[in-house]
This record gives structure tokens, C-alpha cells and sequence, in this order.
């Protein structure tokens, strides 16, 4: 073990293209990769003729804190986030783009460990780290374009929500949410809620699979899923209603909530970075295993809980 006073290797010291080595050299590619990292851009193949892609960028203090998270944490939620809107289109990830931008500062193992985090979220996606850049900056900033495969299916956007749809989801809700609190209150445990606000786990494969059963609009819930119902609602110019009978609050986040003084149900219904899925389907027959129906699609605008109106905030929103 070096001694505490020992000065850790930086990014600086090694260098952008030592730090490109390090991250890529060994690591395998899924077979749509044909070309990888170390050429002016990568190739991916895209067998449908289209190609699904999406960008998040992640800033050190507004989406993830240092003193919160591991590095490896980081990286996941990095990839997790951006791969959730892939598979909220119905689509499959197959490539993704990493700008890491970080002071000459950071130690090489942070860079490292946020690459292992990537690398480990879009093994678990079925994706491949294909190529990105690196830069000099005052604070650690990640930027991810995920990149999918429709699979000759058409593209479930947010839409197609008709009138008589019933409104399901797929994944955890509350549960980031739970885990902020959390952490803002200085605690580090219960690991399960703390760990889902490090690390979202999406539900990757029921993007297709709703595609699949017939899902009229679909939509990654980032922001709160009355937020984000919100946007379904005005693309789809329809109004949507959610039951509270019907939304799953799970008991851990019943005992966190008493715990702290909190509303576990808010948390359901307005807390993001879950990055659940939320979709519509024409028949309650046809909501496909995995999902939990919680609402209904009606004629009208506006997101309703309960048919009135939510009186506190829907979600998280920037600059506000």
C-alpha cells in the first residue's frame, strides 16, 4: 500500500492519449462495433437503416457529487441515463460516445474508475464503448451519445397516447429520490435506497418489449413520473390521470420516508433519476409482464392524480 503522503499519478501525467490507452486496451466490443476506439470515429453497424441516439451530459455537483459516489458509480449512471432514452424509443443500444472533461488534476484512478463504471453498464446493456474524447476543465463534466438499433420496428415516441390508453410502468420509482434524501441528510445507509441514487438500474429490455406489445407512447422517467407524464400528455394533446391505488409504494421507502419526515408517495410520483420507463398501451390486456398499470388516458390536457390537480412541484427541473 503507498503511504498516505505518496502524490497519486493525474491525468496530467499520463496524458490524454495514455489516458485513452488505459481506459480502451483490453476491453471486448459487441458485434456491432466494426470499428472501436482509436481511429478519427468510430463505426457501428446499423442493420435497420436507422440509428437511435441520444446525448446526456453529466456536471460534478448538479448530477453526482464525488463525496457521494465512487468514481465506478459515477460512470454507470453516466451510461445507465443515457441508454434509458434508447430503450424508452423501443430500441436496442448498440454504441456509445464519452466526452470526459476534468481538471489536470484528477487522479488517474478516478478516471479510471469512471471508465470501469461505463464499461460495466453497457456490458450489462449489450453496448460498446466506441470512441469519445477527453479534455482539460475546472470540474469533472461527462457527456454520453448513446446510440440504438430500432430492429425494423417503428419508433414508439411520446406522441401516440390515444384517449382509452392505459398508462404503465416498468422499473423503480422513489427510489433515487429516497436515496438523495438520504445522503442530504448526511446518512450513508440503508444501502439499498443510497445505492439506487449512485447507480440507476433502467430497465433496458422492456423498451423493446413494450415496442413490441403495441405501446402507443413511451417515455424515460428522468425527472418525476408526473413530470414526465406531463410530456406525454401535451405530445400526445391528450389528458392523463394516475391512480394512487394503483402505483406501487414499495415498504422500504414507506420506513426511509417516516424516518426522515418525508412523503414516500411524493417520492414515487415526482422523484427522478429512477430512470423507469413509463409508457401507454391501447388494451389492459395487453400490458406486457414486468409492467404495473397506474393511470388512464383520457380527452383533455394535463396530468391529474386522482382526477385533481398535484399541489406540490411534478418533478425535477433545471433552473428553477
Amino acid at each position: 500500500m503507498p503511504g498516505s503522503d505518496e502524490r497519486q499519478e493525474t491525468v496530467a501525467d499520463i496524458g490524454e492519449f495514455g489516458l485513452i490507452g488505459r481506459v480502451t486496451a483490453g476491453r471486448r466490443q459487441p458485434a456491432t462495433t466494426l470499428l472501436g476506439p482509436g481511429d478519427d470515429a468510430a463505426i457501428v453497424a446499423a442493420s435497420d437503416g436507422r440509428v437511435v441516439t441520444s446525448t446526456d451530459v453529466l456536471v460534478e455537483g448538479v448530477h453526482f457529487r464525488m463525496d457521494w459516489s465512487t468514481p465506478e458509480h459515477v460512470g454507470r449512471k453516466a451510461v445507465a441515463v443515457n441508454i434509458a432514452d434508447i430503450a424508452a424509443m423501443g430500441g436496442v443500444p448498440t454504441g456509445l460516445l464519452v466526452g470526459l472533461a476534468c481538471p489536470r488534476t484528477t487522479p488517474t484512478a478516478v478516471a479510471e474508475g469512471l471508465a470501469a463504471g461505463m464499461w460495466e453498464e453497457a456490458t450489462r446493456a449489450g453496448a460498446g464503448l466506441v470512441g469519445g474524447d477527453v479534455v482539460a476543465a475546472d470540474q469533472i463534466v461527462i457527456s454520453v451519445t448513446a446510440l440504438g438499433d430500432l430492429q425494423g420496428r417503428a419508433p414508439v415516441t411520446r406522441g401516440g397516447a390515444m384517449p382509452g390508453d392505459v398508462v404503465a410502468v416498468s422499473g423503480r420509482l422513489g427510489w433515487s429520490a429516497a436515496g438523495l434524501a438520504v445522503l442530504g441528510r448526511g446518512f450513508r445507509s440503508p444501502v439499498t435506497v443510497v445505492s439506487a441514487y449512485r447507480a440507476p438500474e433502467p430497465p433496458y429490455a422492456a423498451g423493446p418489449q413494450a415496442a413490441l406489445a403495441g405501446a402507443t407512447a413511451m417515455i424515460d422517467v428522468s425527472d418525476g413520473l408526473l413530470a414526465d407524464l406531463a410530456h406525454v400528455a401535451e405530445a400526445s394533446s391528450v389528458a392523463i390521470d394516475v391512480r394512487t391505488s394503483l402505483v406501487p409504494v414499495p415498504q422500504r421507502l414507506v420506513e426511509v420516508a417516516s424516518a426522515l419526515g418525508a412523503d414516500a408517495l411524493h417520492w414515487v410520483l415526482t422523484g427522478g433519476e429512477d430512470h423507469a420507463l413509463a409508457a401507454t398501451f391501447p388494451d389492459p390486456a395487453g400490458v406486457p409482464q414486468g409492467w404495473v398499470a397506474v393511470g388512464t388516458v383520457g380527452r383533455g390536457a394535463g396530468v391529474t392524480v386522482d382526477g385533481r390537480q398535484y399541489e406540490k412541484p411534478p418533478g425535477w427541473q433545471h433552473w428553477r
